[in-house]
């Protein structure tokens, strides 16, 4: 059968296609980027470490043909079922309660707000105008990325995601880490209620590996336990850090002997000041507690409801985030997750006030289905469909999106 110019598949030396080559060369440059931003001996480090997964890339691109999004969900379904179904749409209607897990708690109905309050708002639509290639790069706490799109703090492969013997931390906290890089954006590395110090310090290897590329979280445990782990964070060369407040709730899963806990305005103080690194505050939902993460220090704040995994019937967080960014936009940086699955979701959030949003259960399938190339697949996807967006509401620029484009 005859091919179309744009069909073929023009094949260079070595067995891999001019395709595959091209790609590889967006993948590697978006890794460069994401380095640049860090100075001096770290630079160097950082900039050494993107040679070798240029090389990496190069040969793997030469030795198979690239993943699709279906396989990956494939490869995923197959191993996180019954833990995770892999919907075709993730609204967690079928996982409802089923927290450890990856449902919503309870009822499941924090999850599901999270979406709906997203559905709640449209794009509007124009086309007369001169917006013809925008600009999806912004920088983060100094380092550059090529979207606004970042990887959610996800973790837990053994009693969230039921992958016990299929997929081991190292392998998941590198697909979600290095996918990121590859995509030209950051990943964190999380810490578990229940995990020792010695898994935690597993996961900062990975980020260590990539130094300066990788961001990590800590639960709200004990002072002395948080600042612990803030050190080893330091060590490891990520450019900031977060601590999930909205954890707090999950006492009942720490393990004997372990703290989970709320924090005063004071804790809160002493660990912003422990510190030279950017310290990112996740959980705030509503406006109070988002000024006074501005009063303890804090560099930016995740507007959350934790996935809608801690506490029933909070509402989603799109819902909260325009009241936030009203009261403290310019003041801090502000970062949004929960629902977000398409790249027009990025939009809505970033009109809504968010500087960059974060996304978990999707690239959770994109590395247990497909590594790091399973989660670059997603964010680029994720990416086009951001590009696409912006185009059709007239936005020329991620730091400069209006409200005006919402109905």
């Amino acid at each position: 059968m005859s091919q179309t110019h744009d069909e073929q598949e023009i094949r260079l030396e070595g067995g891999f296609s001019r395709r595959d080559f091209i790609k590889t060369a967006a993948a590697v440059g978006a890794g460069v980027l994401a380095v640049q931003a860090v100075g001096g001996v770290r630079e160097a480090s950082a900039a050494e470490e993107a040679k070798k997964e240029a090389a990496a890339a190069t040969a793997a691109a030469a030795g198979k043909s690239a993943l699709k999004l279906d396989q990956v969900l494939k490869v995923a379904r197959e191993k996180m079922y019954p833990r995770c179904r892999v919907c075709p749409e993730c609204d967690g209607v079928a996982c409802s309660g089923e927290v450890p897990g990856m449902g919503g708690i309870d009822s499941g109905a924090a999850f599901r707000n999270n979406l709906t309050a997203l559905e709640k708002y449209k794009l509007k639509m124009v086309t007369f105008h001169e917006v013809k290639k925008p600009d999806t790069s912004l920088t983060l706490f100094g380092v550059k990325l090529s979207m606004p799109i970042m990887s959610a703090v996800t973790g837990g492969v053994t009693y969230n995601m039921g992958l016990q013997g299929k997929v081991s931390e190292e392998e998941y906290m590198e697909g979600i880490v290095a996918g990121c890089i590859q995509a030209g954006t950051i990943g964190f590395a999380a810490d578990g209620i229940g995990d020792p110090l010695s898994v935690y310090e597993t996961r900062l290897k990975t980020v260590a590996k990539y130094r300066g590329q990788a961001a990590a979280q800590i639960k709200p445990r004990t002072q002395a336990e948080i600042i612990e782990r803030i050190r080893l964070i330091e060590q490891s060369g990520a450019p900031f850090f977060a601590v999930d407040i909205d954890s707090a709730g999950r006492a009942s899963r720490a393990l004997p002997g372990r703290t989970v806990e709320p924090k005063s305005l004071k804790q809160l103080r002493e660990i912003s000041k422990s510190t030279k690194l950017p310290f990112i505050i996740k959980g705030v939902m509503t406006v109070d507690e988002a000024k006074k993460a501005i009063d303890v220090g804090a560099a930016g704040i995740v507007v959350s409801n934790h996935g809608g995994r801690v506490l029933d019937h909070t509402p989603g967080s799109a819902a909260v985030l325009a009241a936030i960014a009203d009261s403290v936009k310019g003041k801090i940086v502000i970062l949004s997750d929960g629902g977000i699955r398409y790249g027009a979701d990025v939009l809505k959030s970033l009109a809504l006030g968010a500087d960059a949003v974060l996304v978990g259960r999707p690239l959770i399938r994109g590395s247990v289905g497909g590594g790091p190339e399973g989660v670059a697949l997603i964010l680029k996807k994720m990416q086009g469909e951001l590009v696409v967006a912006m185009t059709l509401t007239g936005t020329a620029d991620v730091k400069k999106v209006s409200r005006s484009i919402l109905v």
